[in-house]
């Protein structure tokens, strides 16, 4: 018994071991891609969309409380990535693994189910996970520069916001994506794939269209993301909405298109204003639809269940059939009642 305990032990320790790396790195990846468009406020460096938060809370999803130690090592990585770690940075990180862990809590608390089937899971996501939880990773990562004196104490409240909502940002566009390749079947059914193949085309010429135009077309996306909900769900209407927020996050830091002749500040307003209005839409529209839908699954299955039920009590009630013979007899002695009425 003492050695299949010992060996249990070692193999968990090795799975474990496997999940914080692979946490680790997807964090780091996703840290690393979300710096290559970073924007400068009031000398604090801000992404519009940090990508980070939204694998971290996927993490924690999937695997349970387990994840966070990559998450931390994740964070701490990042940040000396982009800068000599000082006495700040294991604040820095705590921050960054909080947030998350309290989405993951919060979520956990109201039955949050991760295939996002249901309304109030897209409304927990998005009121819980992202709005509510991220404001511990904006209030120590802001609070820590200006203690630090990174940054004056006159730009807490120009940095707090764009902090706050670039973190709140990676949670409704990265983790509902995330949860989607978790779950899908594979390999995908293509029974749409020319109507896929078609809303991807209409989006690759749309999507920069209505970005990069000077005159500013960005409400073009939105007819884009509701026939991607109504058609294609969660799946649909998170790849366009990521594949919009990219392509809008690259005109925003280029300062082209929509966001020309912008002042930094009000390049990100306009920005985060845009990408998570275009993100609730997506995620509570394709959460409503597949709620609806389900309902009517269910509703189709219960209406079968009963006619089978119904098909079954029917024929419980009829009268046996009679044999060859009985039935013979019975013909015979109907006519000779018959004969002797006569």
């Amino acid at each position: 018994m003492t050695v299949v305990e010992a060996t249990r032990d070692a193999r968990r320790l090795v799975v474990f071991a496997l999940e914080t790396a692979v946490v680790t790195a997807c964090y780091f990846g996703a840290g690393r891609l979300g710096l290559l468009r970073r924007l400068v406020v009031e000398g604090a460096v801000v992404t519009p969309i940090w990508p980070p938060t939204g694998v971290a809370v996927a993490a924690l999803l999937i695997l349970g409380p387990r994840a966070w130690p990559g998450i931390a090592l994740g964070a701490f990585f990042i940040i000396a990535s982009i800068s000599t770690p000082g006495p700040d940075t294991p604040v820095l990180v705590l921050g960054n693994t909080l947030a998350p862990l309290c989405a993951y809590l919060l979520l956990s608390r109201v039955g949050f189910r991760t295939d996002l089937s249901r309304l109030r899971d897209g409304l927990a996501l998005v009121f819980l996970g992202a709005l509510t939880a991220m404001l511990i990773s904006a209030s120590i990562g802001v609070g820590t520069l200006v203690v630090a004196g990174k940054l004056a104490m006159d730009g807490f409240w120009l940095v707090w916001p764009a902090w706050w909502v670039g973190d709140a940002m990676g949670v409704l566009i990265v983790t509902p994506v995330l949860l989607l390749v978790y779950g899908a079947r594979w390999p995908p059914r293509l029974s749409r794939w020319k109507e896929a193949t078609a809303l991807a085309v209409v989006a690759a010429v749309v999507v920069p269209v209505a970005v990069f135009d000077p005159v500013s077309l960005l409400f073009l996306v939105y007819p884009l993301i509701i026939w991607a909900a109504l058609r294609f769900q969660l799946a649909g209407s998170m790849l366009c909405a990521l594949f919009t927020s990219v392509v809008a996050t690259f005109a925003a830091t280029d300062g082209v298109g929509a966001f020309a002749r912008l002042a930094p500040v009000e390049v990100m307003m306009k920005l985060q204003a845009f990408n998570g209005t275009m993100a609730l839409t997506a995620l509570l529209l394709s959460s409503v639809i597949t709620e609806q839908r389900n309902t009517r699954t269910s509703v189709e299955e219960a209406c079968q269940e009963l006619a089978e039920v119904l098909e079954h009590l029917t024929a419980a009630d009829a009268p046996p059939p009679r044999a060859p013979a009985d039935t013979e007899k019975a013909e015979k002695a109907e006519k000779g009642e018959r004969r002797g009425a006569q």
